[in-house]
């Protein structure tokens, strides 16, 4: 059998300033308990390393160089990226630290020409999940001193020149690495890990949700009712923010999950069959979630976005 292609990997997410904290307890393993990440094992933990280490707590970090730059910043800024490196699994498999450290330090490297030294307040590597990774946390900050993630990253034109120049960056450190297929050809995103946990643990609460769902059409619009939309409230605001983020997926899981006829990539390895069902299982939960907003009767739906709608501008002001 040939061997698989590996290849760098190099992904970006966007946040503003919110969940600064969040990423900071994951990132930095601040936490006793990661059950929202069963992948992690903590007894591995003490292998992770930082190739930059914060001087601060995340949100201080992205403050001060802010601040110092001069930026204007809106509501809508991003004030912070998240940036994933790592490898595809076969090329730690053997693997020394001491190798696996000369991957993520030439990464950072590249990381600190192409957006400045500065800018990059931590940068540590994860030895305690499935597959080593960097999580490297930058300010968007332009040269002349701007707040521009849309500069920086560009649009999907500009991010595939990025990964053409991380692949030509990091193969001349480890001649074995091959170029993925562009997200400009294949028209698919990488669907995060977090997204099939979170469709997991919706799906999960529906049933207790349905069988409340179910009494409201047969009751009076009493304090019994009232008490449902109560608990129905938090989880219909977490799904309906679910399905928005799935369909920047949509793309990626049709094209996996299409007869095998139809597909340009072959499923002949046990780890390509195994995405490929758990992107099954993802589909088929999420049409499930979907048909259940749809049966949620359409004035107690009318209530329930009325509410989040009131709760809105209080989240602003947090």
């Amino acid at each position: 059998m040939a061997q698989k292609a590996q290849h760098a990997i190099l992904r970006f997410a966007k946040h503003k300033a919110g969940p600064a904290g969040a990423l900071e307890a994951h990132h930095e393993r601040t936490k006793e308990k990661y059950a929202s990440n069963p992948d992690i094992d903590i007894s591995k933990s003490k292998d992770n390393f930082h190739i930059i280490q914060p001087t601060q707590k995340y949100r201080k970090e992205i403050d001060t160089r802010i601040k110092a730059a001069g930026c204007r910043t809106r509501k809508d800024s991003t004030m912070f990226v998240d940036t994933l490196i790592t490898a595809s699994p076969e090329f730690f498999t053997g693997r020394s630290k001491k190798e696996v450290q000369a991957y993520f330090t030439e990464a950072v490297a590249f990381m600190e020409k192409k957006v400045g030294r500065g800018n990059i307040f931590s940068a540590v590597v994860h030895m305690d999940e499935k597959t080593p990774h960097l999580h490297l946390c930058f300010t968007p900050i332009t040269e002349d001193g701007r707040l521009s993630a849309k500069e920086i990253l560009g649009n999907r034109a500009k991010l595939s020149q990025w990964q053409d120049e991380f692949h030509a960056h990091m193969k001349k450190a480890f001649p074995v690495l091959k170029r993925g297929e562009s997200a400009l050809i294949t028209k698919r995103k990488h669907i995060p890990t977090w997204l099939f946990k979170q469709s997991i643990d919706l799906t999960r609460q529906q049933q207790a949700i349905e069988k409340a769902v179910s009494e409201i059409g047969v009751m009076n619009a009493g304090k019994k009712r009232d008490e449902i939309l109560e608990m129905v409230g938090p989880y219909f605001t977490r799904l309906e923010k679910h399905l928005g983020q799935m369909k920047k997926y949509q793309a990626t899981i049709d094209y996996l999950t299409q007869e095998n006829a139809g597909l340009r990539e072959k499923v002949n390895d046990e780890k390509s069959i195994q995405k490929k069902m758990e992107v099954l299982t993802l589909k088929k939960e999420n049409e499930r979630l979907r048909r259940f907003v749809d049966s949620i009767p359409p004035e107690v739906r009318r209530v329930l976005r009325e509410q989040q709608r009131q709760q809105r501008p209080k989240d602003h002001e947090l």
